[in-house]
């Protein structure tokens, strides 16, 4: 018999448990920076050097933290039902707990592109410098999708929610599009699980909306214990 598909939205909230920051803050600043400046090509354009030292500043955050009891909780949700991780964290915190189908749209932090050639994408650990070239001697950029640039992998995570059987949303306001019209796209009458311990929707607002007021690490080990029995 086939597993049941859970499709599983994640933002910001999701790895602030661990101890990497969110977004930016009530002032719309992202580390004490505009996010046009550090977070668009035009800013990028402007300053390339500060933008790679803030990429580079992210990076080296992102090795000295380790998935929470959340991204945790999905891996053993996927002993029994088939879970899809749609997130829109450039971090692999979900991958390093264990999460083998993660879509990221907003890019990855530990992978860098051609600024011409957008599928020449390595990996990448260390700091990236002006100067880092592709194998055709172009300038190298952190492979994220900044303000104004497409998200390439938009049909692809529409094409994952339609499919879901429960749909589950953690540490995301919902406000962030595309990404916050993917819970348009499921079937009707589809439960939805909407995990934050400050929600900014009600049960009327979607059908089969389930709301657990907790943070991603302890709401999400509750609802997949939850699940797990009444699989």
């Amino acid at each position: 018999m086939a597993k049941r598909k859970i499709v599983v939205l994640t933002g910001a909230g999701m790895s602030a448990e661990s101890g990497l920051k969110t977004f930016r803050d009530a002032n719309g600043l992202w580390e004490g920076h505009d996010v046009m400046q550090v977070a668009s090509p035009q800013g990028f354009a402007a300053n390339p050097e500060l933008v790679l030292k803030f990429y580079n500043q992210r990076r080296k955050q992102l090795l000295n933290v380790q998935p929470n009891e959340g991204h945790k909780a999905l891996v053993v949700l996927a002993n029994h039902f088939e879970v899809k991780v749609i997130t829109q964290n450039v971090d692999n915190l979900h991958e390093q707990a264990g999460s083998t189908q993660v879509i990221h749209l907003h890019g990855e932090l530990l992978k860098v592109r051609s600024t011409v050639n957008e599928n020449y994408i390595l990996d990448w650990r260390n700091d990236l410098n002006l100067g880092d070239l592709d194998k055709d001697g172009h300038q190298l950029r952190p492979h994220i999708v900044w303000f104004g640039e497409m998200v390439p992998l938009l049909e692809t995570a529409i094409e994952i929610t339609q499919t879901a059987d429960i749909l589950i949303i953690i540490g995301t306001s919902m406000q962030v599009y595309p990404a916050a019209s993917l819970i348009n796209y499921v079937q009707p009458n589809t439960p939805i699980y909407f995990i934050d311990p400050k929600p900014n929707v009600t049960t009327t607002d979607f059908e089969n909306l389930t709301i657990i007021e907790q943070s991603a690490t302890v709401g999400l080990p509750e609802l997949v214990r939850l699940l797990n029995q009444n699989k």
